[in-house]
């Protein structure tokens, strides 16, 4: 594997985009950048610019046409083209179901664990081609500086968001089946989704300091009292309204993390 330099006095702040979020309408100054990494092609050009003023790399999970399934998304390309670029804090956006019954579609949570059920995806960078192995401590696999940041924004601007949860991540494309989100829930889920592995564990293999913002646009499947496409239809918007908000409350502590420079040595 090619070395990076981690070691920079600041870091760049990064936004994955994921179903519902294929660009950031409200950056300015854009500046359209592609990145040839070892692994491959990323999933689009790395947009550059600047989100109420904060500076920001933009580069949406599923393509600028969302065309890219969750199971064949190049995560390591991803990660690797923003590193390349200096980043290192990652605000990663997905959609997801709700498995918790005490919550709606519409709310914005905070995970702060997950389960990985996904199978087949390139899943590390020390694969044994050119690196020696390294056994990553996972044990937290979402930043806590990040996590902090988020949960006191929210409370600073009056923003309703669950600040914990557990995050199943599944092969897709498919939705699941009933008794597959009922296996989830006795496995300690509360959320699923496709696309949280093995995003955050490459990001984790980098340095790099990797938070979560769950959209819940549906209740999961046997969850709820109408059709899980016709929830998402109703609730993506909602929950991209209330992301824009909490974003543009956290995106001045995030930078100002950022401006203190990558850490060292991954959180866990």
């Amino acid at each position: 594997m090619n070395q990076l330099n981690t070691e920079s006095s600041c870091c760049e702040v990064a936004i994955i985009g994921g179903t519902g979020l294929t660009q950031m309408q409200q950056m300015e100054d854009l500046r359209h950048e592609l990145i040839t990494t070892p692994f491959g092609e990323a999933s689009g050009p790395l947009s550059h610019g600047t989100l109420w003023g904060h500076r920001v790399v933009f580069l949406p999970r599923h393509g600028y046409g969302h065309t890219i399934p969750p199971h064949k998304v190049n995560y390591r390309a991803n990660l690797w083209a923003l590193k390349q670029v200096n980043v290192g804090l990652v605000i990663a956006v997905n959609a997801v179901g709700v498995i918790r019954r005490d919550l709606e579609p519409g709310t914005l949570v905070l995970p702060d664990q997950l389960l990985d059920y996904t199978y087949g995806r390139e899943h590390t960078y020390f694969d044994g081609n050119g690196e020696p192995l390294q056994h990553v401590d996972f044990t937290n696999p979402y930043s806590d500086s990040l996590r902090s940041a988020f949960k006191a924004a929210a409370l600073d601007a009056n923003i309703p968001l669950v600040d914990r949860g557990c995050y199943g991540v599944t092969q897709g494309p498919r939705l699941e089946t009933k008794a597959e989100i009922d296996r989830l829930e006795r496995d300690g889920c509360e959320l699923v989704g496709m696309t949280g592995m093995p995003e955050a564990a490459l990001a984790r293999e980098l340095g790099m300091q990797y938070v979560c913002i769950a959209l819940g646009v549906n209740m999961a499947a046997g969850r709820g009292s109408t059709g899980i496409h016709e929830e998402m239809e109703a609730y993506l918007s909602l929950s991209m309204e209330r992301l824009g908000e909490l974003l543009k409350a956290v995106l001045p502590a995030v930078c100002a993390i950022g401006r203190g420079g990558a850490e060292s040595s991954p959180e866990g």
